[in-house]
């Protein structure tokens, strides 16, 4: 996974955007960020988002490549429905999927980053890195979450620390819009946070 800046944001607000690129599967998936001014996620290419990877790697991934075939149709709706069973068991991968590709996606006719943001939040205090990413953004914009740029930081900081590549220039373009002293309540509640098991 590399992050590829765009500079300005393409939707000509005041930011930056961000390519989140994935290679799963040898296909690559692109997401694309606009952060933290705008919380949007478009997927370029689903392809085969790790289809044989995430399918072989428990009997649970039963659905997920209904799942995955469906998200790559744009079908949402029905990777909603297949993804259900492990959303249910708090399974943070299929948290993500649902809260990142089907809620989260504002071409999705699912969007509802009130029901996003739970999911990631939960997958990310189970630690879940890939789900830190999105949450700090619904944090910088209080999408789903109470409005905190301190608690985006916090999500980033704690991302990098688990060796996100993504994180750190976020983590800088959010320190630049909070106080000194907030910055260090962040890095110090990241420091001292750790994973619920349950």
């Amino acid at each position: 996974m590399f992050l590829q800046s765009y500079g300005n944001s393409p939707s000509g607000r005041p930011g930056r955007a961000f390519a989140l690129n994935f290679m799963l599967d040898g296909r690559g998936l692109s997401i694309l960020l606009e952060f933290p001014v705008r919380l949007i996620f478009r997927t370029t290419a689903v392809v085969g988002l790790g289809v044989t990877l995430l399918a072989s790697a428990a009997p649970a991934w039963a659905g997920i490549e209904e799942a995955l075939k469906a998200l790559q149709a744009g079908d949402t709706a029905t990777a909603e429905k297949e993804l259900q069973v492990l959303v249910k068991e708090r399974d943070p991968r299929a948290q993500f999927l649902v809260g990142f590709y089907v809620y989260g996606n504002p071409d999705s006719k699912t969007f509802d980053l009130n029901k996003a943001a739970p999911l990631l939040l939960d997958a990310s205090e189970r630690g879940y890195v890939p789900a830190m990413i999105p949450l700090a953004g619904a944090y910088a914009e209080g999408k789903g979450v109470p409005k905190s740029l301190t608690e985006s930081y916090k999500w980033l900081a704690i991302a990098d620390r688990w060796n996100s590549p993504n994180a750190a220039p976020l983590m800088e373009q959010i320190g630049r819009e909070l106080p000194a002293d907030e910055v260090q309540k962040a890095k110090a509640a990241a420091a001292a946070y750790t994973f619920k098991l349950k």
